[in-house]
């Protein structure tokens, strides 16, 4: 990277805007750059949850959607630009395949929570359905790639398996949903 973030400061983008990588401005509320800023919010829950004592498969498989997610977000600020191959949704996919056939079927719908891991899990789960309706947003006005709207979707479903497999490992299983239960 070199010398390249130097001045972390610049003083552009305080009427703003702020640069994208093709040195074109786009305004800081616009649906590209609040897609970016999604996605930013993603990979640092992400980071966020590394942080936590997890199977070392696991920390591997997160480490790399954290590099995807990366050149993504590079994607997305160089209008035009693919950066994400075509089947990048298809190592998720594996991972989704390997991590759903050691658990039980769901009879219901499970309430984020159980271990701190897998909490921490659903609420990256929760970031990256926000990050795709960003990114759908985005795409109803700019061409958006199919790659990148698949990794967000596959993604998430991910993340809704891996937090069951955290459960899982951790022993607590997952919290179900109690039709009818009533606060006290």
């Amino acid at each position: 990277m070199g010398y390249r973030l130097s001045k972390i400061y610049t003083r552009t983008g305080d009427a703003g805007a702020t640069g994208l990588g093709d040195g074109s401005r786009a305004d800081k509320d616009s649906a590209r750059i609040g897609a970016i800023g999604e996605v930013d919010e993603l990979n640092s829950l992400l980071g966020l949850l590394l942080c936590e004592e997890l199977p070392a498969e696991v920390t591997t498989l997160l480490t790399g959607v954290q590099h995807r997610l990366f050149d993504l977000g590079g994607e997305l600020s160089i209008p035009g630009a693919q950066l994400l191959a075509a089947n990048s949704a298809t190592a998720l996919e594996a991972a989704i395949d390997r991590y759903n056939a050691e658990l039980a079927p769901l009879k219901e719908f499970i309430l984020p929570g159980g271990s701190r891991a897998a909490a921490a899990t659903h609420l990256a789960r929760s970031v990256c359905r926000r990050a795709e309706r960003a990114l759908v947003a985005l795409g109803a006005t700019e061409p958006v790639s199919d790659a990148a709207r698949q990794y967000l979707n596959r993604l998430s479903d991910l993340l809704f398996v891996l937090a069951r497999h955290l459960n899982a490992g951790a022993g607590c299983g997952d919290v179900l949903w109690q039709k009818g239960l009533a606060e006290k």
